[in-house]
């Protein structure tokens, strides 16, 4: 068994593995690297047989998603610490020891993440994790570096070591015996928000998540959704009210989802009058799917454990951003962080 297995879900993201796997491999000596494919339908199975036999792949006959699709690789790998890595991270030079180092002096954390910039501007944090993730009272989520669409410039100023309240699923460091304690990522998920979910249920069960930024890796994102997706738009809408349902203690549970009615609304109308006709759609759509499914998310809840829990902010990210011109992390007001 390895102590550290690292495990890239790939789904027709051949191009991604020719450009990033050689740094996998090159900075990743202590772990076993293993690529799981998720039903690809272009060459990618070809690709890894003929470009990187040492590397250990594993063939889904079926794209289970992101949730599933991990779920269905890990329950095949025996390590203690597994990192969910994206095809398209660019690790660096001493990536994995400074979080496995950070998680064994600390048995109750359950996942951490290093500190993420974009392969594209790499003096700035990349928007799928940045230094760590945080939520809003009313389920927004945004990062030590990031507000919704504005990426600060990384100049040293999140670079300690903290509890957060969400690690991104970009690159995801999680202890593997919490991972299969807590039933691992929930599959109808399919993908986004199903790590904030994972973190969210390890938190309501006392344990930690943290960020090391010590670890740095550059991240492309938006490889498999670009983020003007409709598609994107329905499973974040969707999943997002399925994480809120499923963890929310109860005495929040009925406050915050009456106020997301009415901004999931006025978000609806807001790209209604930008002319796009197929997000508006994706949030009816979304909304209908969660009530569709309230039966099926009742058992979920009634099996878990809700209780307040540290990293929400206790304000508006939304009112923040948009009306105060709020764009950095650090210019929030900390007495409204738990």
């Amino acid at each position: 068994m390895s102590e550290t297995a690292v495990v890239i879900l790939n789904f027709n993201g051949k191009d991604f593995l020719k450009k990033y796997l050689p740094s996998v491999i090159q900075y990743s000596t202590e772990a076993e690297i293993i690529v799981a494919d998720n039903a690809s339908t272009d060459d990618s199975v070809a690709f890894m047989r003929g470009k990187f036999p040492q590397v250990k792949l594993l063939v889904n006959k079926e794209n289970a998603g992101f949730a599933g699709g991990y779920n269905w690789a890990l329950s095949q790998i025996k390590a203690s610490y597994y990192v969910l890595l994206n095809s398209d991270i660019e690790v660096t030079s001493n990536w994995i020891d400074p979080i496995i180092n950070l998680m064994k002096s600390d048995k109750t954390i359950a996942a951490c993440q290093p500190k993420i910039r974009s392969v594209f501007q790499k003096d700035r944090f990349e928007y799928a994790g940045a230094s760590g993730g945080f939520m809003d009272q009313w389920g927004y989520p945004f990062c030590r570096g990031r507000i919704f669409e504005q990426l600060e410039k990384d100049i040293g100023q999140y670079n300690d070591a903290r509890e957060v309240f969400w690690a991104t699923g970009a690159c995801l460091f999680v202890r593997a015996e919490v991972y299969h304690d807590l039933g691992g990522l929930d599959k109808d998920f399919f993908a986004h928000m199903e790590e904030i979910d994972f973190c969210w249920r390890a938190k309501n069960k006392g344990y930690k998540i943290m960020v090391q930024p010590a670890s740095v890796v550059y991240h492309v994102g938006g490889g498999t959704l670009p983020k003007s997706s409709a598609k994107k738009t329905y499973l974040n809408f969707r999943n997002n009210f399925m994480l809120l349902y499923k963890n929310l203690p109860q005495s929040r549970l009925w406050q915050v989802f009456v106020v997301r009615l009415f901004l999931d609304g006025l978000a609806g109308m807001r790209f209604l009058l930008q002319g796009n006709f197929k997000d508006t759609k994706a949030i009816i759509k979304a909304h209908f799917y969660f009530y569709g499914h309230l039966g099926i998310l009742k058992q979920k809840r009634a099996q878990l454990t809700q209780r307040k829990v540290s990293g929400i902010y206790y304000g508006s990210i939304i009112l923040a951003h948009f009306f105060k011109r709020i764009n950095q992390f650090s210019h929030l007001d900390k007495k409204k962080f738990s």
